[in-house]
């Protein structure tokens, strides 16, 4: 029989680690708006807003959607593409 432990356990053991990413994100976010420019039509600033919104829903599989929004489509030929060579058998 495997234990699934409570929910409340998981948020006692992660509390301060989320808490201190939180931080550090909102630190991230601060010095954007500070600096001078506008990054707000940047690609990668509206990937972190698709995030937060993963973040702030209800859904089930944040980290997996989160994954997905910053991971390049599968392509068949990638390691071409790249510059790679399967191996031999």
């Amino acid at each position: 029989m495997s234990y699934k432990p409570k929910a409340a356990e998981v948020l006692s053991r992660d509390f301060l680690t989320m808490r201190c990413m939180l931080l550090e994100l909102g630190a991230c976010l601060d010095r954007i708006a500070r600096a001078e420019g506008n990054v707000a039509e940047d690609p990668r600033m509206i990937k972190i807003g698709q995030a937060l919104q993963v973040l702030a829903d209800q859904q089930a599989d944040k980290a997996e959607r989160i994954q997905m929004l910053f991971s390049l489509p599968y392509q068949e030929n990638w390691a071409e593409t790249f510059g790679m060579r399967a191996a031999k058998p």
